[in-house]
């Protein structure tokens, strides 16, 4: 039959070990839908919003680690995926995106939902392919079926990513009333062994006699997923040789005890010659992005005499303005191959932990007060996160907050945050995506604009049971009084901050949501209890401050804060 290779779309899906399709509803990508949606090893979920099923598409993947697949129309239903591609191009994660057409011939034709799709996504993808609209020769089928194999092969090579087919169809879409569809058992599969680059004994022995020149030796995690295997490498490396080791919540590094989590905190020293005390002659890094901009802007004035990044594959960024070199392996296998060969001076170590003691001490204290703020209400909910939890962080404050305030070792919550384009504009779904997929409880923290920007992320029928979302409402977009620029200026307030006046009160309604407000220190207290218990069921707890005694409050722990790090 025509259309029996695109029903086999889904059996090659299935047989390279997909498990999760989110599709969005239409005519023209009916073959698509009903294929996949009657393949018995599949898992499809319809969203009905094309850009929050992509985001929810993204939180699958993240937490699963295999490509999720997403089928749309024709038209613009294609381009609402746009955000969710950028976002996992940028932050690696693996994607198979099927999008309906109209056949070549009818493009610019003024016909019906139809637009210009192939190669929609621009240099936001990592593979873009166009299906075969006609089998009457036998090598479109080969043709078709080795694309799809290709394509998810894409998906999940390092750095793994977006990968789009899309797939011109003809009338008719939809099989005859009670016509069995069937998939073929005899089609093309390609498989690819992924086997990352690894360290030869040459290169160890080279690396080993430089890394023996450097003494102040900094290491720097960027974002990436929990790795129990680097967690071990690096707490050897930091027992043998007292190396310094910092990570922003985003790095999941936080399990390891000897890490620098409150460099946000030290770095805000304005003692230059305190500051210079820091300054590494070597700087190792892996990983993705760094959510701290103090450590960015103090890493490219205080530069090291080398920058080494680690990573087996792919594009690798200059973000400190002082990359020397690539090394082309796991990070795991790089720390446990050079663990003996890394010799810390001594002082050098003792002062990054000094000054991380000193800022733990004075966060400690600060966020113990009774300070109703953005940043004290943060603290106090990571403080009754579930052990062995996921975090997801929206951007704007939320982020910088959680970095700041930060997770112990002990408590074991794995994080996650849209930091690949750091847009407010998936949050919601993506930890939606995130919670369909996990066990444990899945806590979102937001701001009330990343929220009600994407309230469609609980516009479906799967709202998980283990979602928590945590609203911070300041009924504003309050970071621009907390950054200079915008705050400094007479248009802050209605060209900036961008008021508003809702609540969340009507969406939990409306999605079946238990709904808690919050308004004080001990009203918190008494209600994280019941919103974290596993028999709450899907919640959202919404906290209520102000902006502008956010903002008097924030400038006041950033003054008392350096003043505490510059004493001696």
């Amino acid at each position: 039959m025509i259309l029996q290779p695109v029903r086999n779309i889904a059996e090659i899906c299935a047989r390279k070990g997909v498990q999760n399709v989110v599709l969005s509803p239409g005519s023209r990508c009916a073959p698509l839908t009903i294929s996949f949606a009657r393949h018995p090893k599949l898992h499809v979920k319809t969203v009905s919003d094309e850009r929050a099923a992509a985001f929810i598409a993204l939180g699958m993947a993240l937490t699963t680690g295999k490509p999720t697949v997403l089928i749309c129309t024709s038209g613009t239903a294609a381009l609402n995926y746009a955000p969710a591609v950028a976002e996992a191009y940028f932050q690696q994660v693996p994607l198979l995106i099927l999008t309906a057409d109209r056949p070549t011939e009818w493009i610019d034709q003024l016909d019906g939902q139809t637009i210009r799709q192939q190669d929609i996504y621009g240099k936001h993808i990592k593979q873009s392919y166009t299906f075969p609209s006609d089998f009457e020769h036998p090598d479109s089928t080969w043709y078709s079926e080795r694309m799809v194999s290709e394509a998810l092969n894409e998906a999940v090579a390092f750095p793994a990513g977006p990968v789009h087919i899309n797939v011109p169809l003809r009338e008719p879409f939809y099989p005859a009333p009670g016509e069995e569809i069937s998939f073929s058992q005899h089609i093309k599969i390609i498989e690819e062994d992924q086997t990352l680059s690894e360290l030869s004994s040459g290169q160890i022995a080279k690396l080993k006699q430089e890394l023996a020149g450097y003494k102040k030796i900094l290491i720097v995690a960027g974002q990436d997923a929990a790795d129990n295997d680097l967690i071990s490498a690096l707490q050897r490396i930091t027992a043998e040789t007292g190396a310094v080791v910092v990570g922003d919540i985003i790095s999941n590094i936080q399990q390891l005890p000897e890490v620098i989590r409150y460099q946000d905190a030290l770095l805000s020293n304005p003692d230059e010659q305190q500051l210079a005390q820091l300054q590494p002659d070597l700087l190792l890094t892996f990983g993705k992005s760094i959510i701290s901009k103090s450590l960015k802007l103090y890493l490219r004035k205080y530069k090291p005499a080398a920058h080494w990044h680690i990573q087996p594959a792919g594009y690798v960024a200059d973000t400190f303005q002082a990359l020397t070199k690539i090394i082309r392996c796991t990070p795991a296998g790089f720390f446990a191959n050079l663990s003996g060969s890394i010799l810390a001076d001594k002082a050098f170590t003792n002062t990054w932990k000094q000054q991380e003691n000193k800022a733990a001490h004075f966060l400690k204290s600060y966020l113990a007060g009774t300070t109703y703020s953005e940043l004290t209400l943060v603290a106090r909910i990571f403080k009754q996160l579930p052990a062995s939890s996921s975090l997801h962080l929206a951007n704007s404050m939320a982020v910088r907050y959680a970095n700041m305030v930060g997770l112990e070792a002990e408590q074991n919550v794995q994080v996650f945050a849209n930091r690949g384009t750091s847009g407010i504009d998936g949050s919601t779904s993506t930890a939606v995506g995130c919670a369909l997929t996990s066990k444990g409880i899945t806590t979102l923290l937001t701001g009330d604009m990343a929220f009600f920007y994407d309230r469609n992320g609980l516009w479906h029928n799967y709202l998980p049971a283990n979602l928590r979302i945590v609203i911070l409402n300041n009924h504003a977009g309050g970071i621009f009084r907390l950054i200079d620029g915008p705050k400094q200026q007479p248009e802050l307030e209605p060209y900036f901050e961008t008021y508003q006046a809702l609540d969340a009160s009507n969406t939990a309604r409306d999605f079946g949501m238990k709904y808690t407000q919050v308004y004080t220190l001990e009203e918190l207290e008494n209600a994280l209890p019941a919103f974290f218990s596993p028999e709450n069921g899907a919640a959202i707890l919404e906290i209520f401050t102000e902006s502008p005694a956010n903002a008097t409050s924030f400038t006041d722990y950033k003054t008392a804060l350096r003043n505490h790090l510059s004493t001696i």
